[in-house]
């Protein structure tokens, strides 16, 4: 009896070595955020979580989407390869369809002995129209799903409309509408997200886990406890001048905003300044509710000891435009929408640190299986962060970036950053260039490429470019 004692205890403590010897990951999603963020130096944004998540790791200053769009974006993400090589351009829910035998994030580690799960949207999710149901999910990747449903999706009726939207109770995933109840954080969708997640840490806490809260802020329609409109007073929200605005896109090859054209600006017909003013106010107040489910995030790991083994990933699936150029949205080629948040803490790597190295989210893939020590796909298309992380100004990076856009088969191009340009071709160049000098033009308000001081540029970033327009036949 004494000897089986002793045996059972000796398979314990080397399941509790196996596991601690495993970090954990714990992998954090924002819907549509972009860069305006006090963690990356916006002085308005108030993001103390983020904040506090990049002083225990690093801040990429120059990270990009694959395509901004939230579909192919996320799948791209979840499986190391990009929209071309998944034939995945849209909002269709296609993945296993078209690659069914592919081996997606989450699946890796389940395949690796660790627990995955997910609250919330990772896989794309028609917002709020799919919330409280598993949307374009893909089970493979988990041992568990999660979906809750707060007031955000249940009490939509209460939601204010803009422009198109008005009278328009079903296009609510895009829209320029706002909602600001005084409510409790755990009556909203992403409140019950992190409520989840937080369940889940104390739970799996003795085993290596791989979880996923996916918050569905600030993507429209912006709708957040009244306490975080608070912080934003009205009469500190600015707005581009339009004047200007306008003129920032007249050397612009026409394909480059074509689906913000007809009603420009901000996208849908008779939308006001003060109209745009205050849906900018509420993304503002959705993304300090994101902050604050982070935090909670961020305590859970404190209270049970898990900082020092667990790897957490901050990211979103593209940016956004709120207004500069007269643009709303996301789905453009330009910085301000190919551009996300991304943060990386590694117990015994980089702490306090930011690199301006471009990298992609595809590169996530490679990383985790790095940094956790997982056999990964041999075809993932990114590279592991590792260099970065451990010297985030490291000479050895210099892989560009490269963000696509397609909107149909006769309206598709491509964009590569670099460290100093972004350099994009619209069908191959048949439909206009766009140059940017980022040194000088952070903002990409003059368009170079047709400037005969810039033909050698525009020539050496066009042929770096080529080897990444994989579009299929069906698609062109």
């Amino acid at each position: 009896m004494a000897l089986r004692l002793c045996a059972t205890l000796l398979v314990i403590q080397c399941s509790y070595a196996l596991a601690a010897d495993k970090p954990n990951v714990l992998f954090i999603a924002a819907d549509d955020m972009n860069c305006d963020l006090a963690a990356y130096g916006d002085a308005l944004v108030k993001t103390p979580n983020l904040d506090r998540l990049c002083k225990i790791g690093v801040r990429f200053d120059a990270a990009y989407c694959q395509q901004p769009l939230c579909g192919p974006s996320r799948a791209s993400l979840m499986t190391g390869l990009r929209p071309d090589t998944l034939d995945m351009h849209t909002l269709k829910h296609e993945l296993r369809q078209k690659n069914p035998n592919i081996v997606t994030l989450g699946q890796m580690f389940r395949n690796h002995g660790y627990y995955a799960a997910r609250a919330g949207k990772i896989y794309h999710y028609g917002n709020p129209s799919m919330i409280g149901t598993d949307g374009n999910d893909d089970p493979a990747t988990w041992d568990e799903r999660h979906n809750p449903i707060g007031i955000d999706r249940s009490q939509q009726e209460n939601i204010t409309r803009y422009g198109a939207g008005r009278q328009n109770d079903k296009n609510l995933g895009i829209s320029m509408a706002w909602w600001d109840p005084a409510s409790r954080d755990d009556e909203h969708t992403d409140g019950m997200v992190a409520s989840k997640i937080i369940e889940l840490i104390g739970q799996k806490k003795e085993e290596p886990f791989f979880l996923a809260a996916g918050f569905f802020n600030p993507h429209c329609p912006y709708v957040a406890p009244k306490k975080y409109f608070d912080l934003y007073p009205i009469d500190q929200i600015t707005m581009p001048d339009l004047a200007e605005a306008k003129r920032d896109l007249e050397d612009v090859p026409a394909m480059a905003f074509m689906r913000d054209t007809k009603n420009w600006p901000y996208y849908f017909k008779d939308v006001t300044i003060e109209e745009a003013r205050k849906c900018k106010q509420a993304y503002f107040a959705t993304i300090s509710f994101v902050d604050a489910q982070v935090g909670r995030l961020l305590d859970a790991l404190e209270e049970h000891d898990l900082m020092d083994n667990t790897i957490i990933v901050f990211w979103s699936d593209h940016g956004y435009f709120l207004g500069e150029k007269g643009l709303w949205y996301k789905r453009k080629a330009f910085e301000r929408s190919a551009r996300m948040p991304l943060i990386i803490s590694v117990p015994g790597m980089s702490q306090n640190q930011h690199t301006n190295k471009p990298v992609e989210l595809v590169d996530l893939y490679p990383t985790l299986a790095d940094l956790c020590d997982l056999e990964a796909p041999a075809n993932l298309e990114g590279q592991s962060l590792r260099p970065l992380l451990d010297d985030p100004e490291t000479t050895t990076w210099t892989k560009p970036a490269v963000t696509q856009v397609w909107h149909n088969r006769k309206a598709w191009g491509y964009s590569i950053r670099t460290d100093r340009y972004r350099y994009t071709e619209w069908l191959e160049g048949r439909a206009g260039r766009e140059l940017y000098d980022h040194a000088k033009d952070p903002d990409e308000i003059t368009n170079l490429a047709d400037d005969p001081q810039h033909e050698q540029t525009v020539a050496q970033l066009s042929n770096q470019l080529t080897k990444y327009v994989r579009l299929q036949p069906n698609k062109r």
